[in-house]
């Protein structure tokens, strides 16, 4: 009988977890059974890592500690900025960054240790490392001096900091704060589901992150914010949009930012709260063009389409109100990630089962081999 394929696995049951669940059909996510609203409105990034990794909202006692010890592994691996800095060509930020987590097992002398409490070591180490090497490696390309980390700023205002040299405003963290707690995990997704599957090998958790790294650099995964911010950047105008919209959905071209796999027929509930926020950030600074300019699009997408904006739409506008480069937009996703999937790195290290799918064979049915000196046409001699 043949085998039943379903195509980019969807619809495929392939682990059970305990860390997040997406109900498509309800438009609803949660991370360990607290909605992604709540989390939103009330949450900052530490406790949601906190939550991830620990499986329960932490006390004020456990919080402090945890943030404590976050801020004392604020320190970047001597070997490591030569590394970047060498690199041949100057590539993108994502490149550096993928090469710069795998060079970090070198530096890690409990890389070997598969322990709960060195995993989670491990986890602390990625979590606070990404961050200095994405903004170190930018500063580097604009020809920047390195900013060393503050431990007193919490880890959204921290990043902001080392990027531009300078602390930022409540709203800004905040702003940064909440687009990191909505990205760090969703799921299966593409980036997650191959972390786990180089951990299912056991092999280590930076080899696993760097597996990571590497889908999410994927204009289709991770790179999808960047090209929806050049797409409203190329928009410029209100009055451009439904031109722009209708020239590409006849000439089918995808619009990056809309649509999902899991949400079909339903918005993306992270949406809203980057939506909300993109607006506060405009309100702020009193220029609310950008925000409009989002909002004009993703309606008029919804009418054209029938599509509705996924995380990436709202973040990209929301990261360059930030003064996010463009070019590091898929490196703040990463840095957001990192708590997700490293969560799911652990979890598939304590109920650990190699993955190891199948495939439907349709290429030629079985045949001998033909000497070389017999082969022509497409081996037409032998087949007669």
């Amino acid at each position: 009988m043949k085998a039943q394929v379903q195509s980019g696995l969807e619809g495929i049951v392939v682990a059970e977890s305990e860390i997040c669940a997406i109900d498509g059909e309800k438009g609803t996510l949660t991370y360990r059974g607290i909605d992604i609203g709540d989390l939103a409105r009330h949450s900052t990034y530490e406790e949601t890592v906190y939550l991830l990794w620990y499986g329960h909202l932490p006390t004020q006692e456990e919080l402090d500690a945890f943030t404590a010890r976050l801020r004392a592994e604020r320190s970047f691996d001597g070997n490591i900025r030569p590394i970047l800095a060498s690199l041949p060509g100057c590539p993108p930020p994502m490149e550096a960054l993928r090469t710069a987590v795998s060079a970090l097992s070198c530096c890690d002398t409990d890389v070997g240790d598969y322990s709960r409490e060195a995993n989670l070591s491990k986890a602390i180490r990625l979590t606070t490392r990404l961050p200095i090497i994405a903004t170190f490696y930018q500063r580097y390309l604009d020809g920047k001096e390195h900013v060393e980390p503050d431990p007193v700023l919490g880890h959204a205002a921290n990043f902001l900091y080392m990027l531009h040299g300078e602390r930022p405003t409540p709203m800004e963290e905040r702003a940064l704060d909440l687009a990191m707690i909505l990205m760090a995990d969703h799921e299966l997704n593409a980036s997650t589901f191959a972390a786990r599957v180089t951990a299912s090998t056991l092999s280590d958790m930076y080899s696993a992150i760097t597996t990571a790294i590497g889908t999410l650099k994927g204009p289709l995964h991770g790179g999808a914010n960047q090209r929806a911010m050049e797409m409203l950047l190329e928009i410029g105008t209100i009055e451009s949009v439904r031109p722009y919209i209708a020239a590409a959905l006849a000439a089918k071209k995808r619009i990056m930012g809309f649509g999902h796999r899991v949400y079909k027929g339903k918005a993306d509930p992270r949406s809203a709260y980057l939506s909300a926020m993109l607006r506060e950030l405009g309100e702020q600074s009193g220029d609310l063009s950008l925000y409009h300019l989002s909002v004009t699009v993703a309606d008029t997408v919804e009418e054209m389409k029938g599509l509705y904006p996924n995380v990436d739409f709202y973040t990209a506008p929301l990261l360059y109100s930030l003064g996010i480069p463009l070019d590091l937009f898929t490196p703040v996703f990463a840095v957001s990630r990192i708590a997700g999937w490293t969560a799911h790195v652990m979890e598939q290290y304590a109920h650990n089962r190699l993955l190891r799918p199948l495939s439907a064979y349709v290429g030629p049915i079985p045949r001998g081999y033909v000497p070389i000196g017999d082969r022509a046409n497409g081996y037409a001699l032998a087949q007669d």
